[in-house]
């Protein structure tokens, strides 16, 4: 049996040495918008004040309580004014009867969101962030109340009431935005779960997100009859009130440009015409396998992937303290490490089923039965499920545990197979280290076990499909048919592990865009660091540059780490 420190040094000598992990920079107390603004208030008036020859820009922030989400849109107004933009800012003040803000740890019971009661907090407190982060730029705002009027929501209330469930999720504008889609995800979202709770409160918190996605639409359109605007850039770009505003932002013509923090500390990943959960799967080959390449930039892939296991580089991770005792959790579990072992990284349930369109199954959870079903007629392998440490870590902990199905379908699980608890602190990447082939749905991860040369199969629509370097699942029956000729009994083949690798490069490193003046801090996801408002010009900062381009331009938001330099 191989301890992890024998894999560690086995990959070591197979693909090179790595440098040591740089040590994290301190992070600087942050600073507050108008303490920014403050630092040269005559230079930001003269370019508010200044004519604009550039393009015109929507920063539809919309849910302003997210301080994550106002904070770094607000430096993006900044800097798009200071290159000749003119920005505009749009926010809701109370006027949805739903909305990303309520959460199940901010609104615990399902009565507030039917009654309304929940905007006598949320709404008040999601305000004030928004006010704070946006009114010291002096810039045009747009508020939902100047654009839908309570006429408006009677309205849009008479049109669903009395519609059942389906007809709810189903419903469309007389456009043809799915605005049911949208409200049944913001829904989902809310019950942390891939199907909603039985009963008729949740067809009534269906009923409200669906109304709020309808009053949105609404909304966009009056705003877009009235102003003319190039491009959109928010945050998200799916759920309420997010994906009903890109819907109308995209049928009228507008350009839409939608952004999240990625995993890389103090990096942030934009997309254009879509949220990256969609965009990356159909993102040209040729984006990254012609890129630069040479034994630097293998080195420090392969530096930051090492450092994936613990998350020493990131602000997103799962892992508290991984476990990498690989003989130990091996004797645990039972497993026998003579006989090949199929791994298994699951996604949380509803977050798959709302992050990507389902392609072999009709979502995660099927896929789940049905590996286990076919499994249960292979004694030869072993299938080593790892449940996704999200489902309790993450930023919405999942109300449908994957183990509470699996357990309900079957009492006793066939002796080949096996289960990673969410909770468990085996490392992931200890326990797919031990395994022939790993399949997976919708996770990143494939991105990491390609680049290490381990071979995967894709049944969902994880970023790696369509990049020549998984076994993608087209169906039901391919899927069966990529598992019939399993174990693969091999790594993957050289060139395909370098091609890998240059993927796992641009993801982590091009097009994850490094803004180091956004700095971890203390009791908020992030603040800011930086000596003057002059400090977001161009010039200054490489990729506060390509993603101001981008914006504007509509360049790929492509941060060429391999020309540039790498930001750590």
């Amino acid at each position: 049996m191989l301890q992890l420190t024998a894999l560690v040094e086995a990959f070591k000598r197979r693909f090179g040495k790595r440098p040591a992990v740089a040590a994290a920079s301190q992070a600087a107390s942050p600073e507050g918008i108008a303490n920014l603004i403050s630092t040269n208030p005559a230079g930001w008036r003269a370019a508010v004040d200044a004519p604009k020859n550039g393009a015109r820009v929507l920063v539809a922030t919309n849910v302003t309580g997210f301080q994550h989400a106002s904070l770094l849109e607000s430096l993006l107004a900044i800097s798009l004014t200071l290159r000749g933009a003119e920005v505009h800012l749009i926010a809701c003040d109370a006027v949805l009867p739903a909305c990303l803000k309520v959460e199940p740890h901010s609104v615990p019971d399902p009565a507030a969101i039917v009654s309304g009661e929940f905007r006598n907090t949320i709404c008040k407190g999601c305000m004030a962030v928004g006010e704070a982060h946006f009114a010291p730029l002096g810039l045009v705002q747009h508020r939902l109340s100047d654009l839908v009027c309570e006429a408006d929501r009677d309205a849009v209330r008479k049109q669903l009431a009395g519609r059942d469930r389906e007809a709810l999720s189903t419903h469309r504008s007389a456009e043809g935005d799915e605005l049911g889609m949208q409200g049944l995800a913001g829904a989902l979202r809310y019950y942390a779960s891939a199907t909603l709770p039985a009963g008729p409160q949740a067809d009534e918190v269906l009923r409200r997100f669906v109304e709020a996605a309808a009053l949105t639409a609404l909304a966009y359109e009056r705003l877009l009859a009235r102003e003319r605007f190039d491009v959109a850039v928010f945050h998200h770009g799916i759920y309420v009130p997010q994906g009903p505003a890109g819907d109308v932002l995209r049928r009228k013509g507008v350009r839409v440009v939608n952004w999240n923090p990625s995993y890389r500390r103090s990096t942030f990943i934009f997309s254009h015409g879509d949220t990256y959960h969609h965009t990356l799967m159909t993102e040209p080959t040729a984006a990254w396998d012609s890129m630069a390449w040479s034994a630097k930039e293998e080195d420090d892939i392969l530096s930051y992937l090492q450092s994936r296991a613990t998350g020493t580089r990131d602000w997103i991770w799962f892992h508290e303290k991984p476990d990498n005792d690989t003989r130990r959790f091996v004797a645990e579990l039972g497993l026998d490490i003579e006989k090949p072992i199929i791994g298994m990284l699951s996604n949380v349930a509803w977050d798959a089923q709302l992050h990507y369109p389902a392609n072999a199954f009709p979502n995660m959870i099927a896929w789940v039965f049905e590996t286990i079903d076919y499994f249960s007629q292979r004694p030869d392998l072993q299938l080593l499920l790892r449940i996704h440490p999200a489902e309790i870590r993450g930023t919405v902990p999942s109300a449908q545990p994957l183990l509470g199905e699996i357990e309900a379908r079957y009492p006793t699980l066939p002796q080949n197979i096996f289960i990673i608890a969410p909770e468990s602190n085996i490392s992931t990447y200890a326990a797919m280290a031990l395994c022939d082939t790993v399949l997976i749905y919708g996770t990143k991860t494939g991105v990491e076990l390609t680049a290490v040369g381990k071979p995967v199969i894709v049944a969902g629509e994880a970023w790696i499909r369509n990049k020549a370097l998984t076994q993608d699942a087209e169906s039901r029956d391919d899927y069966i048919a990529l598992l019939d000729k399993l174990p693969a009994g091999a790594m993957l083949a050289p060139q395909t592990i370098e091609r890998a690798r240059q993927y796992a490069y641009h993801f982590f490193f091009r097009r994850m865009v490094p803004l180091p003046f956004v700095v971890p801090a203390q009791g908020k996801i992030y603040g800011i660091d930086l000596p003057s408002i002059d400090a977001l010009r161009p010039g200054q900062f490489p990729g506060l540059d390509v993603v101001c381009e981008g914006i504007l331009s509509g360049t790929p938001f492509i941060y060429e780490a391999e020309r540039i330099g790498l930001h750590a």
